[in-house]
């Protein structure tokens, strides 16, 4: 057994118990921290991956692979649960085929996310089963029997994990796939066709099975009570079991695997060994508010302690359950702050430089440019979620159809692709006169430059068709298209200006590949220092290439791609590529 033992994360682990579990189709769209669960299921050459063009999309088509009898996952983080709920809330009722296991990577924290939304409530309001896995095993383990009780109950399961369980190693034993057969759909509409009068004949199934799950979850293997002192009884799941066992290890303990629906029983036998029972859980009071609702005998206490935000640590545990403080690391003074910035030769710096020097009202979306918020460039002025940015430019000038000389709204090529084709024809539809800027960097590039429709590969590096942006805007009626070399400073100002005045929709597509796609530069720029005159324009960019020394621009040759828009925008030719002066590298910084 030991020669199957391996470290992985707790995304690789599950990837494998899919794997292990049968799956042959795996659906995704990548966002941190769900993103390696399908890069790694792809590996497997048993197992058909795609990328999908947004969240919805990819549990769709992970619901008409189950209707046709394979057992499937499909993986998102948790604010891509929302774009998917709209299916998840009917796909409670017709249930499935094969397997059916969707992941949610929950971002407690908000390491990478918008907000830190607690989709335990999901399964709560879809009425479908959760796990929660505590480790890397656990995480393999519960793909496992997620599929068979997918399959034994007719249902959904969510897996629920968080950036911690995603993106933390552990060890995991390897076991052999179980080939599972796919049958091919059988046609049943009563079961599947929603219309009113079958969904109001699946409603109470949908309830009696909920109540069949509360008792296969008073039994699972999941869910297990572990004696310790009876003066204190924890109540946890996920990560959370783990700083709670490490933090006090002399209490009994109440895991949840299987967490949802609730044990109730198990909970009551729990509730008679101990004298008081602190339920241990980020973000919301799941458990707890469950917990107070049985008036249970002995006080139930969580939230009070832990309070509703971020995440938890064995740290902060120790404190509020034994008054016991953890000496803060101390940091040596002085050294200076690092906010994230967008990459050296991002092709997006430029495109955000124009914007603030033109004080225009930018409504951001989500991707590497979502930075641009950030100094020195703050130029962008609000982030709600995907697709947002052109939604709400459409709403600005239909409020004020003069807000549209003054607003643009800023959305990657992926992004675009996701979830803002729609509004977009909306604001054709509306003719309203919003100016929309797509940056196409030819791939999904802040979280790991995965392909989608725009890219021309799939997956797994095969070729695909891939979209021409330009094409698709005019043909959903958009008159004014416009192209630009996103490192010409000048034409994009030039453009942004022009399409502005236009009565009516207009798009700009900035275009150059993300920095990491490309393998040569230019010989890296350096700064002649008799000519500098230490005015620091060229410091505005924000590029980590740039620094300040001696009242002085200097450029690491280390990291400059030679852009050359710190190049254009010095007014004292101080700038200059390394072939004017016949090396490369003058200045290291």
């Amino acid at each position: 057994m030991a020669e199957n033992r391996v470290i992985m994360t707790g995304n690789e682990a599950i990837a494998l118990g899919a794997y292990e579990g049968g799956v042959s189709v795996g659906t995704a769209y990548p966002g941190t921290p769900s993103t390696e669960i399908l890069e790694n299921l792809g590996r497997y050459p048993e197992v058909n991956c795609n990328w999908s063009a947004n969240e919805k999309t990819a549990l769709e088509e992970a619901i008409g692979a189950s209707m046709e009898g394979a057992r499937v996952l499909t993986a998102m983080k948790h604010v891509g649960v929302n774009v998917a709920s709209d299916p998840l809330m009917t796909l409670s009722y017709t249930g499935v085929g094969g397997g059916l296991v969707l992941v949610s990577a929950d971002d407690p924290g908000m390491h990478s996310s918008q907000n830190e939304q607690d989709n335990r409530h999901y399964a709560r309001f879809a009425k479908i089963p959760l796990l929660e896995p505590s480790d890397s095993e656990e995480a393999r383990d519960y793909v496992l029997y997620g599929l068979e009780l997918s399959e034994k109950f007719d249902t959904p399961v969510m897996l629920r994990s968080t950036t911690r369980i995603s993106h933390s190693r552990s060890t995991v034993v390897k076991g052999k796939r179980r080939e599972h057969k796919v049958e091919g759909f059988k046609k049943d509409p009563a079961k599947y066709v929603m219309l009113p009068g079958f969904a109001r004949l699946r409603h109470p199934i949908v309830e009696e099975r909920f109540l069949a799950l509360q008792e296969e979850a008073e039994k699972s293997p999941l869910n297990r009570i572990e004696k310790g002192s009876s003066d204190l009884g924890i109540l946890c799941s996920g990560v959370a079991y783990q700083y709670a066992r490490e933090a006090i290890p002399d209490a009994t303990f109440l895991k949840l695997g299987f967490s949802h629906p609730l044990p109730k029983k198990l909970v009551r036998e729990f509730s008679s060994m101990v004298k008081e029972i602190i339920v241990v859980e980020e973000l919301d009071p799941f458990f707890e508010e469950q917990l107070l609702a049985m008036h249970l005998d002995i006080p139930v206490r969580g939230k009070e302690l832990f309070g509703l935000l971020g995440e938890l640590g064995a740290e902060i545990i120790r404190e509020k359950l034994l008054n016991i403080k953890t000496e803060p690391i101390e940091i040596r003074q002085g050294i200076p702050g690092r906010p994230p910035v967008m990459c050296p030769g991002c092709s997006h710096r430029g495109v955000f430089h124009v914007l603030k020097k033109l004080k225009l009202n930018v409504m951001g979306d989500i991707g590497c440019y979502t930075l641009g918020a950030l100094k020195p460039l703050e130029a962008i002025d609000s982030c709600i979620c995907m697709g947002a940015s052109v939604g709400t430019a459409l709403g600005m000038a239909l409020a004020n159809r003069e807000s549209a000389k003054k607003t643009v709204a800023v959305i990657g090529d992926s992004t675009f692709v996701h979830s803002g084709i729609t509004p977009l024809l909306d604001a054709v539809y509306n003719r309203a006169p919003i100016t929309l800027l797509i940056l196409d960097n030819g791939i999904t590039a802040m979280t790991g430059h995965q392909h989608h429709p725009g890219t021309g590969s799939s997956l797994k590096g095969e070729p695909a068709p891939a979209v021409d942006l330009e094409k698709l805007c005019l043909a959903l009626g958009v008159g004014r298209v416009k192209v630009v070399d996103a490192f010409d400073i000048k034409k994009v100002r030039d453009t942004i200006k022009e399409e502005l005045e236009a009565d009516e929709p207009s798009v700009v597509i900035t275009r150059q590949p993300c920095v990491f796609m490309l393998t040569e530069f230019d010989e890296p720029h350096f700064v002649d220092r008799e000519n500098c005159t230490g005015c620091k324009v060229c410091i505005g960019l924000g590029c980590p290439a740039l620094s300040f020394k001696d009242d002085k621009a200097i450029i690491n040759s280390t990291i400059c791609t030679a852009c050359g828009l710190c190049e254009q925008l010095c007014r004292f030719d101080a700038i200059k590529p390394a072939s004017a002066a016949g090396k490369a590298g003058e200045q290291h910084g």
